[in-house]
């Protein structure tokens, strides 16, 4: 698999979606990453991934049985090895159950 050119979060699929979502995402070089989900208040429901990724491709899935019906918001922060942020991206997903 070739190395990506850029960041990316794609939007999750299906959007809405009952109860399980999947999301995509991309890092062009090595970094720590936090991949979270918030409810519509902006407090923090879960983490779907974190810690330290090479570049690549990658797919992970949000199960929200546990969770109810509305908008959340997933997020991915991308940080290099000075722990600085390169990348931060936010994808608006609606829960319907």
């Amino acid at each position: 698999t070739s190395i990506p050119n850029n960041f990316k979060l794609s939007q999750p699929y299906p959007n809405p979606f009952n109860p399980i979502a999947t999301v995509e995402y991309v890092l062009q070089n090595n970094s720590e990453i936090v991949l979270s989900v918030y409810d519509i208040q902006g407090r923090l429901i879960t983490y779907l991934a974190k810690g330290y990724k090479s570049a690549g491709y990658y797919q992970t899935i949000w199960d929200g049985s546990q969770y109810s019906s509305g908008s959340y918001f997933i997020r991915l922060r991308a940080y290099e090895s000075q722990h600085r942020l390169q990348f931060s991206k936010m994808q608006k997903i609606i829960l319907v159950k």
